[in-house]
């Protein structure tokens, strides 16, 4: 690795070190840089424990315990100088023990994480967030056998990327990540590098493993709620065509709890929700600037009692002060995914996406021309 020295235009080398020379530990070092930049290892991952030793009759800990955007744990063994022989195996030990943890089991030992590493929060909440869910009774974690291991060292003996190599090729999610500290100086410097799968091989090695999975997708062996929505959109569909909206007539049925559609503002759609316990109708200032949402959102909020008039209901604005996106909606509780009652909830739906749409047309078009004439783009 080189530092490149812009005023000589030459480069400059790092010095390679070992973890040991420098005095850096395994629990105090690397386990805490890893906890609090989990990204740095490609992906979003949310980390739920460390030192986990929630194991019956073993007294062993697994270093840390994370999840990832599918629902999946994943097993994070930490290792510096070198791998050891027996890494691969106390990993393998620690995937067995995790594999039958509940949902219920799994929040709970985030919740615990939270009280003593973060300060408290709400484990269900943070990890719907994490997922981008909206109740945690949507939400399925650990599925199946579908359990992950990350392998972290400077140096992996033969037998330890053998077993890795051997696992990928049964279906098994195992990753090997090279980790070298340099120095410059005073500084120090970590490169952090993705081996086993190389990440260019990675999606075509997982893509194999998981060609049986995907087939049974393909032939429509879907999650049971993502079938219930696909259905539920299709019929919700039709009868706004029927009825003669506009809002939804490029459209297709969903799987996802949301149906989009556009309101002439970059996205800003307005929405319909089917949940398992709500149906709602919804507008969300989406954009990717968060200061944008909030100016967005103040303006409109000036003509809430119009708006809130015009709809006939009063409606729940939500700014969404610590988030990018700012909501209103309004919404009714039900038993979302009982058919029988689907006519009702699709007529609901039907006629309070007219009206919400009818209500802020006037006054989203006012924002607009304000947001232009400030120098905005929509």
């Amino acid at each position: 690795m080189f530092q490149v020295d812009r005023p000589s235009n030459r480069l400059q080398r790092l010095e390679k070190r070992r973890f040991a020379d420098l005095n850096l530990r395994e629990r105090d070092h690397l386990q805490e840089w890893l906890a609090n930049q989990p990204d740095a290892l490609g992906e979003d991952l949310l980390i739920i424990q460390k030192e986990f030793d929630g194991f019956a009759d073993t007294r062993e800990r697994l270093d840390l315990l994370a999840l990832d955007k599918e629902g999946q744990l994943v097993i994070i063994e930490n290792k510096l100088d070198d791998s050891g022989r027996d890494v691969a195996w106390q990993a393998l030990k620690y995937t067995a023990y995790v594999s039958s943890l509940t949902k219920a089991q799994i929040v709970d030992i985030y919740q615990q994480y939270l009280d003593r590493y973060a300060g408290g929060g709400n484990a269900a909440q943070l990890i719907c967030e994490f997922l981008e869910e909206e109740e945690l009774s949507e939400v399925v974690l650990n599925p199946g056998n579908d359990q992950r291991m990350i392998f972290i060292a400077a140096n992996f003996r033969k037998e330890v990327t053998a077993t890795v190599l051997w696992l990928l090729g049964h279906g098994i999610r195992a990753q090997c990540f090279k980790v070298v500290p340099y120095v410059f100086g005073e500084e120090l410097f970590i490169d952090l590098q993705q081996i086993i799968p190389t990440p260019e091989a990675a999606d075509f090695m997982i893509g194999i493993a998981a060609k049986e999975s995907d087939e049974k997708i393909a032939a429509g062996e879907m999650r049971t709620s993502q079938s219930i929505r696909l259905d539920y959109w299709g019929m919700a569909l039709q009868a706004l065509h029927e009825a003669g909206v506009n809002l939804y007539q490029n459209i297709s049925p969903s799987k996802d709890h949301w149906l989009s559609a556009g309101s002439g503002i970059s996205s800003c759609p307005f929405a319909l929700i089917l949940l398992k316990s709500e149906i709602r109708v919804e507008f969300t200032f989406g954009r990717a600037d968060r200061d944008e949402n909030k100016w967005m959102f103040d303006e409109l909020s000036k003509y809430r009692d119009e708006i809130e008039q015009d709809f006939g209901a009063e409606l729940e604005w939500m700014r969404l002060d610590d988030k990018k996106a700012c909501r209103i909606h309004y919404g009714q509780r039900c038993d979302g995914y009982h058919r029988e009652n689907w006519p009702d909830y699709v007529a609901w739906h039907v006629e309070h996406i007219q009206r919400l749409e009818k209500a802020m047309k006037g006054p989203l078009g006012r924002v607009s021309q304000a947001f232009k004439a400030r120098g905005g783009h929509n």
